[in-house]
C-alpha cells in the first residue's frame, strides 16, 4: 500500500511540474514575440497549454500501464487484452473528466484515476486563468 501512495504521489507531482513549467516557458515566450500579432500570442498561448496537458495526460498513461502489468496494482476492465494506447486513452478521458465508462479501475489504480481528475481538473483551472490573463494583456495593449 505504501508503494502505491508513493508511485500516486510522484505522477500527481511530475504532472503538476510539468504543468508549471510549461506555463512558465509559455510566459517568458509570449513576451518576446513582439513580431507576431496578438492573436498568434494568444494562439501559441494555447497550443503550448495544450502541449502541456497532452504530455501529462500521457505520462499517467504510461503509468497506468506500468502499473497493470505489474503486480499488485490493480487492473483496468472493459477490455481483454489492454494495451498502451488503452491506457493512454483511459488516462485522457479520466482526466479531462470525461468519463465515457467503458473502461473501469480496479484494485489500487482507482486512487490514481481518481488524483489524475483532480489533476486534471485544477491543472485545466489553472490554464484557463492563465490563458485570461495572457489575452487581457494582450488585448489591453493590442
Amino acid at each position: 500500500m505504501l508503494k502505491l501512495y508513493i508511485v500516486n504521489a510522484m505522477v500527481v507531482a511530475t504532472a503538476v511540474l510539468i504543468h508549471y513549467e510549461g506555463l512558465l516557458q509559455i510566459s517568458r515566450l509570449l513576451p518576446r514575440m513582439r513580431h507576431v500579432g496578438y492573436r498568434m500570442r494568444i494562439i501559441t498561448g494555447v497550443g503550448g497549454a495544450m502541449v502541456a496537458h497532452t504530455l501529462e495526460m500521457w505520462m499517467f498513461g504510461l503509468v497506468y500501464y506500468a502499473m497493470v502489468n505489474a503486480q499488485g496494482f490493480g487492473t483496468i476492465k472493459g477490455i481483454a487484452s489492454l494495451k498502451l494506447m488503452d491506457c493512454v486513452y483511459f488516462s485522457f478521458v479520466t482526466y479531462t473528466s470525461l468519463g465515457y465508462g467503458d473502461l473501469t479501475p480496479v484494485g489500487g489504480l482507482r486512487f490514481l484515476a481518481g488524483l489524475e481528475a483532480l489533476t486534471g481538473l485544477v491543472c485545466i483551472a489553472w490554464t484557463a486563468s492563465f490563458l485570461f490573463y495572457e489575452m487581457e494583456r494582450y488585448w489591453k495593449n493590442g
